[in-house]
């Protein structure tokens, strides 16, 4: 991609051409530490799909991003048992026929 670039000493602005491949200029690059037996299966995977380690972790983080929280799953299940137990005993049966009662 072009990238605007204006020279501090002289006031003329140019286009620089920057080869990047399949890097653009807001990536970041990490150190990351991972067990040589996950990077193996890691290059594995990305290889059998035809993607860059990179862009398989990229998937992967994003995937783990999007999921909810589990702090949060755990308290909603938590909230619907105390909701459940507070509901007390009931005949599901009965229920059922009320609301059916109920719309005629």
């Amino acid at each position: 991609p072009a990238v605007p670039w204006t020279s501090p000493v002289e006031t003329v602005t140019c286009q620089l051409q920057v080869n990047t491949g399949s890097y653009n200029l807001s990536m970041s690059k990490i150190m990351v530490s991972l067990p040589e037996e996950l990077v193996r299966v890691i290059d594995e995977v990305a290889r059998q799909r035809a993607m860059s380690r990179s862009a398989l972790l990229a998937a992967a983080a994003r995937r783990e991003i999007a999921r909810p929280n589990p702090a949060d799953v755990d308290d909603a299940i938590i909230r619907s048992e105390q909701r459940f137990r507070a509901a007390g005993r009931f005949e599901a049966a009965d229920l059922v026929r009320r609301d059916r009662d109920s719309r005629r």
